[in-house]
């Protein structure tokens, strides 16, 4: 059989870290790996001899990793990247003042009202270009597939123009941009809530799922949103459109959102801070992933941190995401992995898997991405380290030197300060 002719190989990796299958490692080690791609996909991972056996490298581009890790490219499952403003002002003053009435006084409105309002001021080409920003810094940190969500617009306009954006995004950018429609994060200060639903289901549903905006239909289940019968009537909606169902739940109430979540055979369940053990338990026999957010919970110094450890032992699918947003401004997976680990009792090992496979799979891509294996897209990062546990010790630091997306470099970090400084 005539071997297929690689475009690019991957020589000499310290550490390739695929989390493939099962493993009992969690993430597949290979030690001194190689990996082989043919246009955009991976067409061999393993020793030397494995790869070469099974492609013609004569003609390839060879990266030499030695003492470097190679993995997947982050898959960020859960954002709201494009917003219009900051809220930098309401979030320096929470660190000293809690007083909702002291904040009034000091002139700094609070909540996602201001994230609306704020949006709904800026252009189209204003929210196209912060958002860029954000995600190429989150590309240069290793990012290399991204959701984002609506939830600021609160009118039919506001919400399709954050959607357009999205599709902008996502034609423009090296990076994957997932959509997501979450018109039930809240509704209007001058609409009842009632009537907001109707309109979500009435009229956005219908006009997102028509023009192809979005892969999805997103709820916020709270007791301060909506309930879960509610919540259930919107994504209903949403389905019969041809949009598949995720929700926010359980972050800062029990109100049975969980319970919907598993019954639905949701996408995900994200946040997931009061879900009960019986509920986790629920989920995994659901086969619903949960994606949980560390640096949210950090941000807003949450009351009731989420209980990782309980999610992993109960059997569920655990996906990290960043919750990029005005309130957790989080560009890094990275930082997100130091959280999980250090506050939450995640593995260095668990923690990339969350961030890679785990995600993937909470945005139903685990068929093409998330991991390295024949097959799959060729969306990979390689670590300026030969050990993968150094991307939750290096504090605050971006171990990202290159990043494949669909089989081409895209990110090439390997100058160093003084060779930049002479170029």
């Amino acid at each position: 059989m005539q071997k297929q002719k690689a475009d690019l190989i991957i020589a000499n990796a310290a550490q390739i870290v695929t989390c493939q299958g099962d493993q009992a490692d969690s993430i597949g080690l290979i030690t001194d790996g190689w990996i082989a791609i043919v246009g955009e996909k991976i067409a061999a991972v393993g020793d030397r001899e494995t790869v070469l056996s099974q492609v013609d490298a004569n003609q390839a581009l060879v990266i030499d990793a030695t003492n470097k890790v190679v993995a997947p490219g982050f898959v960020d499952s859960h954002t709201h990247a494009v917003f219009g403003g900051s809220r930098v002002r309401e979030y320096a003053a929470k660190m000293t003042v809690s007083d909702p009435e002291k904040l009034k006084q000091l002139g700094i409105q609070t909540g996602v009202q201001v994230s609306v309002d704020m949006t709904r001021q800026a252009s189209l080409e204003e929210l196209f270009e912060s958002a860029q920003s954000r995600l190429n810094r989150m590309l240069l940190a290793g990012t290399t597939t991204v959701e984002i969500k609506t939830g600021y617009g609160f009118n039919t306009l506001d919400e399709l123009r954050m959607l357009d954006v999205n599709a902008l995004l996502d034609q423009e950018l090296e990076l994957d941009v997932i959509s997501t429609f979450l018109g039930a994060h809240g509704w209007p200060k001058d609409m009842a809530k009632e009537a907001y639903m109707d309109l979500v289901i009435d009229e956005m549903i219908p006009l997102v799922s028509e023009r192809k905006l979005a892969t999805f239909c997103d709820v916020w289940c709270e007791d301060s949103h909506f309930d879960a019968k509610e919540s259930a009537r919107i994504l209903e909606a949403g389905l019969k459109a041809g949009l598949l169902p995720k929700i926010h739940t359980d972050a800062y109430s029990y109100i049975y959102g969980s319970d919907l979540a598993a019954d639905m055979k949701v996408i995900s369940a994200d946040h997931l801070n009061y879900t009960p053990p019986a509920m986790m338990r629920k989920l995994a026999e659901a086969d619903v992933p949960g994606v949980i957010m560390p640096a949210l919970d950090f941000a807003v110094k949450h009351k009731k941190p989420f209980d990782a450890r309980a999610m992993i032992d109960s059997g569920m699918t655990v996906a990290l995401a960043t919750d990029l947003c005005p309130a957790c401004w989080t560009e890094s997976m990275q930082f997100v992995m130091m959280l999980a680990c250090r506050q939450y009792a995640m593995s260095p090992a668990e923690s990339i898997r969350a961030a890679t496979i785990g995600s993937a799979k909470a945005l139903g891509l685990a068929h093409d991405r998330g991991s390295i294996e024949a097959g799959k897209l060729a969306d990979l990062q390689i670590w300026d380290t030969p050990m993968y546990e150094n991307v939750i010790y290096w504090l605050g630091t971006n171990v990202v030197e290159q990043v494949i997306k669909r089989g081409k470099v895209v990110v090439n970090q390997t100058r160093t300060p003084a060779q930049l400084a002479w170029h």
